[in-house]
């Protein structure tokens, strides 16, 4: 199996990092291109509950402006091969945009990180890795970032 697009969903939080061993590892055993996605939340359900929606689209742009600098900087801090890199943010539910743009971009292959929630921090947030990995339309390599163990160069 030859894995040519390699999808790296980030939330830009410590765990991001711990997961770029993986990704880099993968792409350079199969010459991949490595496109790197952050999911901003979109907050338009707010607006039924009167928060007055020039207010809601204000703070969704800083956030996405936010996003896209911060992704600039991971992406230049953590990946050499700028060539071969695609960034991208989008606004929306995570688990749901992270498939379309596996499905858009014709993704072969999703490495992504679990944040390895319990309790009543899984049953509020749920997990998208595990949504992801149960729909996903493409082999899914989950990493625990918080047991690993860093692949052989």
């Amino acid at each position: 199996m030859k894995f040519k697009k390699i999808l790296f969903p980030v939330d830009l939080s410590e765990t991001s990092p711990k997961i770029v061993p993986f990704v880099t590892s993968m792409a350079e055993k199969f010459d991949s291109d490595v496109h790197i996605l952050f999911v901003a939340r979109a907050f338009q359900h707010f607006t039924s509950i009167y928060v007055p929606h020039p207010s809601i689209d204000l703070f969704e742009h800083e956030i996405f402006e936010g996003a896209q600098k911060c992704l600039q900087e991971f992406t230049e801090k953590y990946f050499t091969d700028a060539d071969r890199i695609k960034k991208t943010v989008v606004k929306g539910d995570a688990a749901e945009e992270i498939l379309n743009y596996i499905k858009k971009e014709k993704i072969d292959l999703l490495i992504m990180g679990t944040h390895g929630r319990k309790g009543l921090d899984k049953v509020i947030f749920g997990s998208v890795a595990e949504k992801i990995s149960k729909t996903a339309p493409v082999p899914v390599m989950l990493v625990n970032p918080y047991k690993v163990c860093l692949p052989d160069s």
